[in-house]
């Protein structure tokens, strides 16, 4: 790859991070995933932190991607599609404020892009119930402890689910 290669941040909760990372890790045109915190007032938050449900932050990724190779539009369908936008502080058998469905937005393209596919969701009527997901500017992201870093695909997995 070029040097001259532009890329651009994407952020998502939706759930666990462990799985949500590899489901980004497929995409093609993705560069580099790394899950972390963000979203919440302490800083520099470790993991049993934001488990404590005091801090704020939503567990998410940060997917940095080549435009030319992928859109933010395919990455918002690939968030959409791989988990429940309608629970609230929940994805399965996780639940707390750690686990919210959010969109952290980097542009006003981005916010724009994400409120769109937001709205054809909701006028489409595919979920029974309203879709919960924040679409809120990014913060500070709060890179999380190395062992949760590709989490899964160091344990020769793919899904959280057995």
């Amino acid at each position: 790859m070029s040097s001259e290669t532009k890329t651009e941040l994407a952020t998502f909760g939706a759930g666990c991070f462990w799985g949500v990372e590899a489901d980004f890790r497929e995409v093609e045109g993705v560069i580099a995933t790394a899950v972390g915190y963000e979203g919440g007032t302490k800083p520099n938050p470790t993991y049993e932190d934001v488990c404590g449900h005091k801090t704020g932050h939503a567990e998410v990724v940060q997917v940095e991607f080549d435009p030319a190779r992928v859109t933010y539009t395919q990455l918002l369908q690939v968030f959409w599609a791989n988990h429940d936008p309608t629970q609230v502080n929940r994805q399965g058998p996780d639940f707390g404020d750690q686990y919210r469905t959010v969109i952290f937005y980097h542009s006003p393209e981005q916010k724009a892009m994400a409120e769109a596919s937001k709205a054809a969701l909701e006028a489409a009527k595919v979920y029974k119930k309203p879709i919960a997901t924040q679409i809120v500017p990014a913060e500070t992201f709060w890179v999380a402890e190395d062992y949760h870093q590709q989490y899964l695909e160091k344990r020769g997995r793919r899904t959280c689910h057995l």
